[in-house]
C-alpha cells in the first residue's frame, strides 16, 4: 500500500475566483490519490514551521490580499525543503501583489487580461509534448475565459502558451506570447502553475482538468529522507 501523503489546501482572498468551490473540485481527487487533506482559510498556517515541515504538497487558491513576513518565510522555507506548491489562475499568480519575495518564488506576475472573457487557444510547447503534465494531449485546445498576460522569468519551464494578438486599437504593436502552464524548481521543491481557472466552469474543459490534476501530482513531494 502506498504511503499516505499530506496536502494543505489554503484558500481565500477575492471571492470572484470562487476559491472554495474551485478547490473543492480537487479534494476528492487528492484523497483518491492517497493524500490526507487539510483545509485552511487563513495564511497563518504558513508561519507554523513544524506543521509546514510535515507537508508534501500545498495547494493555494488565494487571490490578492497581503501575506505577513513570517507567513511568507514559512512558505518559502517549506518549498525550499521539498514541499510541493501548486495552484491556478489568480490564486497563485495574482496573490500578494506587494510582496516581491513571493513574486520571485512564483517566477511570474499577472499583468492583465486585456480582452476579459475571450475565445482563445492554448498551445502545448512542442518540445514539452512528452512532459507528464501534458503528454498525450492535442497540440492545442480552445476555451472562453480570461486570457492572462503574464510577466515571467526564465527559470520557468513553460509547457503551454497562448498568443494575445495586437490590433489597430491595442497599444502593443505585435502579438504577445504568454505562458499558460509552467513548472519551476525552487530548492528541493517543485512548483506547478496554470493560469486557467477563473471559476469552476473552466475545469469542465477536459484538458484544463487533466492538466491541473497532473500538475498537483507532479508538484507533490515523492519521497522523504
Amino acid at each position: 500500500m502506498a504511503t499516505e501523503r499530506k496536502v494543505l489546501v489554503v484558500r481565500g482572498g477575492w471571492e470572484g475566483h470562487e476559491p472554495v468551490a474551485a478547490s473543492d473540485l480537487f479534494i476528492p481527487f487528492l484523497e483518491a490519490n492517497n493524500f490526507r487533506v487539510q483545509v485552511e482559510d487563513s495564511l497563518e498556517v504558513y508561519a507554523d514551521g513544524q506543521f509546514m515541515d510535515s507537508l508534501d504538497l500545498i495547494v493555494q487558491c488565494w487571490t490578492m490580499g497581503e501575506i505577513l513576513p513570517e507567513e511568507l518565510a514559512g512558505l518559502r522555507a517549506a518549498i525550499e525543503a521539498g514541499t510541493g506548491f501548486a495552484g491556478w489562475h489568480g490564486g497563485v499568480v495574482d496573490s500578494f501583489r506587494m510582496s516581491s519575495d513571493y513574486l520571485q518564488l512564483m517566477g511570474a506576475q499577472f499583468a492583465a487580461h486585456p480582452n476579459d472573457f475571450v475565445r482563445h487557444s492554448v498551445q502545448i510547447v512542442p518540445q514539452q509534448a512528452d512532459h507528464e503534465i501534458v503528454a498525450g494531449m492535442p497540440q492545442s485546445f480552445s476555451l472562453t475565459t480570461e486570457q492572462y498576460w503574464m510577466l515571467t522569468d526564465p527559470l520557468n519551464e513553460v509547457l503551454a502558451t497562448t498568443t494575445i494578438p495586437a490590433g489597430e486599437s491595442t497599444p502593443w504593436d505585435r502579438d504577445v506570447i504568454s505562458p499558460v502552464v509552467w513548472t519551476r524548481r525552487w530548492g528541493e521543491g517543485k512548483i506547478f502553475v496554470s493560469t486557467i481557472g477563473h471559476g469552476v466552469s473552466d475545469f469542465a474543459i477536459t484538458q484544463v482538468r487533466q492538466i491541473t490534476e497532473r500538475g498537483l501530482l507532479w508538484a507533490a513531494r515523492s519521497t522523504r529522507a
